[in-house]
């Protein structure tokens, strides 16, 4: 199965992974370094640069950078091109495929596709190393600006 990590500061992103019912490594703000050790999918809210620190510090932990396979964004569609930000500039800072976005908390739809992009996922690397390409990106991207101070 592929492993998940989120993070979240409001409490609807954890809303969401609990709706999942997936098993999930939480970004901790006070000890964000934590080794997934596995191929991940990394599930993020909207917030402004400077509230990421933690999740910075937890993609550039050993190996966490080069497991990382697919990001789900959270956010609100009212802030428009800033809806799912997070996702859109780690996806373009680290060219990792953004694979489903979602508002809020999200919905019983939201919950059977991110569950079923899990199974896929799941399915195509236990027979290969790092296949995302069965999962269809979603449709509205937007504009991206890329993180002013992404640590190497």
């Amino acid at each position: 199965m592929v492993a998940i990590a989120y993070y979240t500061i409001t409490g609807q992103t954890e809303q969401f992974i609990d709706k999942t019912g997936l098993v999930a490594h939480k970004i901790d703000d006070m000890k964000p370094e934590y080794q997934m050790g596995e191929k991940y999918i990394l599930v993020l809210p909207s917030y402004q640069d400077f509230m990421m620190d933690s999740v910075v510090d937890f993609i550039t932990y050993k190996d966490n950078k080069k497991n990382l396979i697919g990001l789900i964004g959270c956010g609100n569609r009212n802030f428009n091109d800033l809806f799912a930000q997070t996702a859109k500039k780690i996806s373009a800072t680290l060219n990792i495929p953004i694979l489903y976005l979602l508002e809020l908390s999200g919905n019983a739809t939201d919950v059977k596709n991110v569950r079923d992009i899990v199974k896929k996922l799941s399915d195509s690397t236990a027979n290969s190393n790092n296949n995302v390409k069965n999962v269809n990106p979603p449709k509205e991207i937007g504009n991206i600006s890329f993180l002013s101070d992404y640590r190497q």
